[in-house]
């Protein structure tokens, strides 16, 4: 019997057969094939190599896999059917829609949905996840899911998750001593530590990370920044990991504030999309069927513990141009910058007037306007930069690109930068009516801001004439043999240059860290200089 509606099963077409069917390759018919890179390890591996890893890298390649697993997730596990990844290639279709004029474009080349992609990414570079969203979206779930594809069982997997809740304490969450250790133990060294099986798995899940104590919280952030647990004195190491954790906000509220050294060793954020009610026919014929995605990972999706390890380090080889790398750093440029903060130009930054606790709205002049810097309230780490980075470089290999591209690194930043960057919400920017949803739009807002900090790149000519660029690129080449008169020369350039920008007037963020970078190389030759003259 079938619903109404619905056309009967034929013989190979069983609910097993429909959901752990998976994509055939290519996934991507632009990616193209990567050659693996020669690893010292082949010499060791005997003249056919390990025969598992061969055959493995044989049958397909691990982008492809990955692809692979992606599609799966979102055609068949989790119902999201979103493509707020988007990636234009021919001039796409727009339409605007309603009162506001809500601007919808049709992707002209492959997209994906943010809420499957990024947790599947986090998977592959086995980074630190949050995934945010109201209860029932799905959070769990999809974190279940790759912890499955990493080779878990489903019990493995249920058994490891920590749930949060106000009760629990270092020893629920790390381990206790064994009583009988405690008795007959002469020093803490003999102390026998019952380890919770947790830490040395490759994936670890924390659900509602929000509402585990404080005291607790310090004790995960050592295991998530250091990769160690430590109690009574004993040690723990762990092993590398894709962390997941979830919320059901990103304030950092529940039923304890996350602690702010937690929240910062948090690497990506990701929101859970809101249920398509077009789509609820999926879940009557889940209920009718009785079937559930984590108990029908099919097996071709499946890395090993070896291909994690090898995906890890071709996604790191994923090359960044020179042209993005110097995009990346104007936009970082732009937002640390804060010359009412101090007097000394070193200390002209936001993290100033943070660490000495003087509030933001204590400056007249802390907003200026609509300019990048005057609408955050922080600049960037250099954990954040490394791990923008690390996920342009991750989203490059999905697509099957030979290197990031400028698409990639938009697209990854809001992610990335969703719980770094703190909005300076008074700022005239967002007063605003265009802009005011941008208040709680953070993703559209970093793309906006970072697309802003693009166009004045351009506006520059930052991509044809670079001075300071050119000298560091002239200092990086060494020192060794250069007589004092070239060394002359340089620190009469630098010199110029900074006559340059001091004629120019008004300081900006791209223009501080061009000015300390002088200031540097002035330094450099100096000493350089002094030390020619004192060898005679």
């Amino acid at each position: 019997m079938t619903r109404q509606g619905a056309a009967p099963l034929k013989p190979a077409d069983t609910p097993m057969s429909r959901f752990t069917k998976v994509s055939e390759a290519p996934t991507n018919p632009r990616a193209g094939t990567k050659r693996r890179r020669f690893d010292v390890a082949d010499l060791y591996s005997g003249p056919l190599g390990d025969v598992s890893e061969s055959t493995e890298a044989a049958a397909i390649p691990l982008d492809e896999k990955l692809r692979q697993a992606y599609f799966w997730i979102v055609n068949k596990a989790i119902i999201s059917p979103f493509y707020d990844i988007e990636y234009l290639e021919d001039p796409p279709p727009t339409f605007s829609l309603g009162e506001r004029k809500v601007k919808v474009t049709l992707p002209s080349s492959q997209s994906y949905s943010s809420y499957v992609l990024m947790p599947l990414l986090n998977l592959a570079v086995r980074r630190r996840c949050l995934l945010v969203g109201g209860p029932g979206r799905g959070k769990t779930v999809i974190a279940t899911l790759l912890g499955i594809m990493s080779g878990y069982s489903l019990k493995e997997i249920k058994k490891g998750i920590q749930h949060g809740q106000p009760q629990m304490t270092i020893a629920d969450l790390l381990g206790n001593p064994l009583p009988s250790s405690m008795v007959n133990a002469k020093s803490m060294d003999d102390i026998v530590i019952a380890w919770r099986k947790w830490l040395g798995m490759r994936v670890k899940i924390i659900d509602e990370y929000n509402r585990i104590p404080t005291r607790t919280q310090s004790a995960l952030l050592t295991v998530m920044a250091d990769n160690y647990a430590e109690v009574y004195d004993q040690i723990f190491e762990c092993p590398d990991a894709a962390w997941f954790l979830t919320a059901n906000d990103d304030a950092g509220g529940g039923t304890y504030q996350v602690i702010e050294a937690l929240r910062d060793r948090i690497d990506i954020v990701v929101k859970a999309l809101h249920f398509n009610t077009r789509f609820i026919s999926e879940l009557l014929q889940r209920i009718e069927e009785g079937v559930s995605p984590e108990d029908m990972v099919p097996p071709e999706i499946v890395f090993t513990e070896p291909e994690l390890a090898r995906m890890e380090k071709e996604i790191r080889q994923v090359p960044i141009s020179d042209s993005l790398r110097r995009r990346i750093e104007f936009f970082a440029s732009e937002l640390e910058f804060f010359e009412p903060g101090a007097r000394q130009l070193e200390y002209m930054t936001k993290d100033t007037i943070k660490v000495a606790g003087v509030p933001f709205e204590a400056f007249s002049d802390a907003d200026d306007g609509t300019s990048i810097g005057g609408q955050t309230r922080n600049g960037l780490s250099v954990r954040a930069l490394m791990t923008c980075l690390v996920f342009a470089k991750a989203l490059a290999y999905f697509r099957g690109n030979p290197e990031v591209t400028f698409d990639d690194v938009r697209q990854i930043l809001p992610f990335v930068l969703h719980d770094k960057l703190v909005q300076n919400r008074d700022a005239s920017f967002f007063n605003s009516p265009d802009n005011e949803a941008l208040r709680s739009d953070l993703v559209s807002w970093i793309r906006h801001i970072f697309d802003r900090s693009n166009q004045e790149f351009d506006r520059l000519g930052r991509e044809q004439g670079d001075q300071v660029a050119t000298l560091l690129t002239q200092f990086e080449a060494g020192l060794e043999g250069l007589e004092e008169r070239e060394v002359e020369k340089r620190l009469g350039t630098i010199e110029r240059a900074l006559r340059a920008i001091e004629k120019g007037g008004k300081l900006y963020g791209h223009l501080f860290d061009d000015v300390l970078t002088l200031k540097y190389l002035h330094q450099r030759y100096t000493n350089y200089r002094a030390w020619l003259r004192c060898r005679g």
